[in-house]
């Protein structure tokens, strides 16, 4: 799993996107295999109730011993005291990718918090393209060149507060700019 940070400063990113992050590259890499990718993104509508997958997000809670160990001035720097141990946690919106080698073999993942799940999914793709660790297997985004890539198919029927997604993988959109770059996202390898 990676992490970093954005800022010089306390106030330059939001300090519950530490763990959030975290939680997003395990939940990517607990999820994902040699054949079938899933983004974190792509277990949202599964999750909610009625969904095939509702309860995961509560089925693996954060190690808090390992998040919230050590000198808070240490977090997210590079001697993290996170780095190293297990968190744990299950997240079920956009940010957190599995990292496949040049040799297809999942080796960790990554996970980004700090923005909306959509912007975040969207960095996590170029983080991982930039880092050349995107020979993704196949997935279910119905896309074959972007086989994790976030789904935008949940439709609002009438009287329901919780929309449809055809495909079952959908994820909620978050603004028009969002979804746009979610189409024009490199292929993966």
């Amino acid at each position: 799993m990676l992490g970093c940070v954005t800022g010089n400063a306390r106030g330059d990113q939001w300090p519950g996107s530490r763990v959030i992050s975290a939680q997003k590259a395990n939940t990517a890499n607990a999820f994902s295999l040699t054949g079938l990718v899933l983004s974190t993104a792509n277990l949202y509508t599964a999750t909610q109730p009625g969904g095939t997958l509702f309860g995961l997000q509560a089925s693996n809670p954060v190690s808090t011993d390992v998040a919230y160990r050590g000198d808070p001035s240490d977090y997210g720097q590079s001697d993290d005291p996170m780095v190293g141990g297990r968190i744990g946690g299950i997240n079920v919106f956009g940010g957190g990718l599995a990292l496949y080698n040049s040799q297809r073999q999942l080796i960790g993942a990554v996970g980004v918090s700090g923005d909306s799940s959509c912007a975040d999914h969207n960095i996590a793709w170029r983080t991982r393209n930039n880092l050349k660790l995107d020979f993704v297997p196949g997935g279910v985004s119905g896309d074959p060149k972007r086989p994790d890539n976030i789904v935008y198919d949940i439709v609002t029927q009438p009287g329901f507060a919780i929309g449809v997604s055809a495909s079952g993988w959908g994820h909620p959109a978050c603004s028009p700019a969002a979804t746009q770059i979610s189409t024009q996202l490199p292929v993966v390898q």
